[in-house]
């Protein structure tokens, strides 16, 4: 266990050097990243940044961009590539700060009974509070908001898709876990975690059936899911990605077994599982090596591909 302790520090330690070191990206563009300080109800008493590029569009899409634990909105703004693919592609990035303090420092909740429950608050009813005001203030389009994160970000970019599949179409989530993974708060690690321990193992429909209680009234379309993992991942063992996958094909009501499998790029090992009108529901993508320090370069851009908001 002090091992463990020691290496989740030296890896929360470096991912702060990490982040430290970038600055706010500059460009030709004059658009800059903005604080929102009263955005509406904020349960989880988040911080709000948002980034609206000069080349948006009338109504153009939302995609909510979350750090990891120790991390920060401006941080996450800076270490990864989604400002400027919003230069290019016109959309607005909304970058939450997490600020409810665990061992790996301030994380994003996904363990509460109040995160777990559509309209139930913290951090998730938080967020969607941030969406209505880029929509109402910037006129973003409410038929394409979509989420994203690294490692706690990633953790709560599932939790967003169970929980307000109304609000979401589609979510990236990198280094995440699936929705419900944690019991409660002191299942969240560094502690003895039963998510995290490398041994979580449920069936596909027991995931599915968690997603479904999030929201039971919900009878709509599911979000559009897309997850990444690095294989040699120290923190988030690799192997709860195959049960992200369980759940999320569960609940699209595919089968386990992909449709099509690929190498886009050398390294990545990519999945995708697509419902009868060929339509890819699930893509699961594999990063050979990686340990916990995704998205790498080009990943935010496959992101937004699979979001289909990058022109294509």
């Amino acid at each position: 266990m002090t091992r463990l302790r020691a290496a989740l520090a030296a890896i929360a330690s470096g991912l702060l050097i990490t982040l430290a070191g970038f600055a706010l990206p500059t460009s030709a563009s004059a658009a800059e990243l903005v604080e929102v300080t009263d955005f509406g109800d904020n349960p989880g008493n988040l911080q709000m940044h948002v980034y609206v590029p000069d080349s948006a569009p009338a109504s153009p899409a939302i995609v909510v961009a979350m750090h990891g634990c120790g991390g920060n909105g401006p941080g996450f703004a800076g270490s990864s590539e989604f400002n400027g693919l919003a230069d290019q592609h016109g959309f607005i990035v909304i970058y939450p700060t997490a600020t409810k303090q665990t061992a790996m420092g301030n994380c994003f909740d996904v363990w509460s009974p109040e995160s777990k429950t559509h309209g139930g608050g913290s951090d998730p009813a938080s967020i969607v509070s941030m969406v209505t005001y880029a929509e109402q203030q910037y006129g973003g389009d409410p038929e394409r908001v979509f989420a994203t994160g690294s490692s706690s970000g990633g953790m709560e970019t599932q939790a967003l898709l169970a929980v307000y599949p109304d609000v979401f179409k589609a979510g990236a989530s990198f280094m995440g876990v699936p929705f419900t993974c944690f019991a409660n708060e002191a299942d969240f690690p560094p502690q003895t975690s039963q998510c995290v321990n490398g041994s979580m193992d449920k069936t596909p429909q027991e995931w599915g059936d968690a997603v479904r209680g999030a929201y039971p009234e919900y009878t709509g379309p599911r979000p559009r899911v897309q997850l990444w993992h690095g294989t040699a991942d120290p923190l988030v063992p690799y192997q709860l990605q195959q049960e992200a996958v369980e759940q999320w094909t569960d609940v699209a009501e595919l089968s386990q077994t992909p449709t099509s499998s690929d190498q886009p790029q050398p390294g990545w090992m990519r999945d995708q599982f697509a419902d009868s009108g060929g339509t890819v529901q699930v893509e699961a993508i594999s990063v050979e090596g990686a340990g916990h320090s995704l998205p790498m370069s080009g990943m935010a851009a496959a992101a937004i591909a699979f979001f289909g908001i990058d022109g294509a």
